[in-house]
């Protein structure tokens, strides 16, 4: 009796001891499972490509004013307002105009037009993105293409893979009226399908198409875009492949995406209309730092937890309560605080413009140093939409920034209005002078004074108020 008793018992703890350990295997092996699942949702880039258009594009003062004074709508005034604008834009003597509007031709742009300015940037970057990589485009898995004023049909993927044989099965996305900012949410894309699709290679096209799109009237808020926005562009290889890390150039450790669209004033503050003559073009109007910053500061909320130290964190929240609130309006204010230097080495802004840099400068507390790689982006290549992201980083690699571990922050703004914003980590150390190369021994400048004002103050001449010019 007693031994049966005693075998009950053994029987008994066996199916408890089953019981629970088959639960526990479970859940290791899902754990392990998960676990090797999530390394190979890395995303890694292993090159990037920036487009360099042909010296006869460059856009100096003379031709500059030559393309403004032939605007047979403009008056003294507004010739007062633009030679402002200009000399306080930031951008010099370097930058790539449309063929179109240097040929004349910005009034009657034509579809054949659109295309030649956006394949010369696509298939330029595209094929010296193939060579240097060795990759064939057959070996594509997944293609985005963002360009914001041009959306055709057949798609502009579609261009692509036609024009480069690229698989039947490739997954391909388009993308438009994404402003900006629109080339952090194009590698979000690639980012979250990488989560479920292994050893996948993906390809990214950034550019806007600029020509066809040249404003032609008078009215000033939409004559902004005619100063800051210039011919640029860049196409991006990045895979979720651990077999090739090591050959890699950055990591993406986070990505963050804010969207103000549903704020009527944040969503018109960047907008493409048409003025009261009919003439097209992209409105940028003074509220548009207010909602640079509202995006902003939404942005940080989530991204600040995902970058910065758990101690740089509560030291944060300790000061904030001795320290005054500040207006989450004011683009300068809105990081106040925070000391995004112990968890970033280095500060990617998109060269939108003076302001845009200055202010998310003064927001983080960044230095010149900081500043200077967007500050001469915006120089050398003006605001290139989209692309500008890749110009300043190119500036980062050329002067040999970029070491092994480091930190990348990327701050980017767009229409709708959009902040994005992402952390890259450093894979290697990196000297490559890509697009910077005949130039980088030169920068920064001693000035970056734009040569406008010697040539063409007089118009500031109060006399010219009551004179009728006539530029023939």
């Amino acid at each position: 009796m007693e031994h049966t008793s005693i075998l009950s018992s053994h029987v008994h703890m066996e199916l408890l001891l089953a019981i629970f350990l088959f639960p526990l295997a479970y859940s290791i092996i899902l754990l392990c499972t998960k676990l090797l699942a999530w390394r190979d949702q890395n995303c890694y880039m292993m090159h990037y490509e920036c487009f360099k258009a042909s010296e006869d594009l460059k856009l100096n003062t003379d031709s500059c004013a030559s393309i403004v004074m032939r605007n047979k709508n403009l008056g003294i005034e507004e010739y007062k307002f633009l030679l402002q604008t200009i000399v306080s834009s930031g951008i010099g003597e370097d930058t790539y105009c449309p063929r179109i509007v240097l040929s004349g031709q910005e009034d009657t742009p034509s579809l054949k037009d659109s295309f030649s300015e956006i394949e010369e940037i696509m298939y330029d970057t595209l094929d010296k993105l193939f060579a240097k990589t060795g990759v064939s485009p057959s070996e594509i898995d997944i293609l985005v293409v963002n360009v914001s004023l041009l959306s055709p049909s057949p798609s502009l993927t579609a261009r692509i893979i036609n024009r480069y044989k690229m698989r039947e099965d490739i997954k391909s996305y388009n993308l438009s009226g994404m402003g900006c900012s629109a080339s952090l949410l194009a590698i979000d894309i690639v980012r979250n399908i990488f989560k479920v699709r292994k050893n996948a290679l993906a390809v990214v096209v950034s550019t806007e198409s600029m020509g066809p799109n040249w404003y032609c009237g008078r009215e000033k808020s939409m004559m902004l875009s005619n100063c800051l926005f210039r011919v640029g562009g860049c196409s991006m290889l990045l895979t979720n492949k651990r077999a090739v890390k090591h050959r890699a150039l950055f990591k993406l450790n986070c990505l963050v995406r804010t969207h103000l669209g549903s704020n009527d004033e944040a969503y018109n503050c960047c907008i493409q209309i048409e003025d009261s003559l009919g003439y097209r073009g992209f409105c940028l109007t003074k509220k548009l730092t207010k909602a640079a910053a509202l995006s902003f500061t939404e942005n940080l909320k989530v991204l600040v937890p995902k970058v910065l130290p758990l101690w740089a964190l509560l030291r944060y929240v300790i000061a904030s309560r001795y320290r005054k609130k500040t207006d989450s309006r004011v683009l300068e204010l809105v990081g106040a605080g925070l000391n995004f230097k112990t968890g970033v080495e280095h500060f990617c802004i998109h060269p939108g413009g003076r302001a845009v840099i200055d202010g998310v400068g003064k927001s983080l507390g960044l230095t010149e140093y900081d500043l200077e790689p967007a500050r001469m982006a915006l120089h050398r290549f003006g605001n290139t939409s989209a692309g500008g992201l890749w110009y300043v980083l190119g500036y980062m690699e050329a002067k040999k920034r970029l070491k092994k571990g480091d930190r990348i922050l990327m701050i980017s703004f767009g229409a709708g209005f959009k902040c994005n914003n992402c952390v890259w980590q450093v894979m290697n150390d990196l000297e490559d002078a890509n697009v910077w190369e005949d130039c980088i021994a030169s920068y920064p400048p001693k000035s970056v004074a734009n040569p406008f004002i010697e040539k063409y103050g007089w118009i500031n001449d109060p006399s010219l108020s009551f004179v009728k010019l006539d530029w023939n």
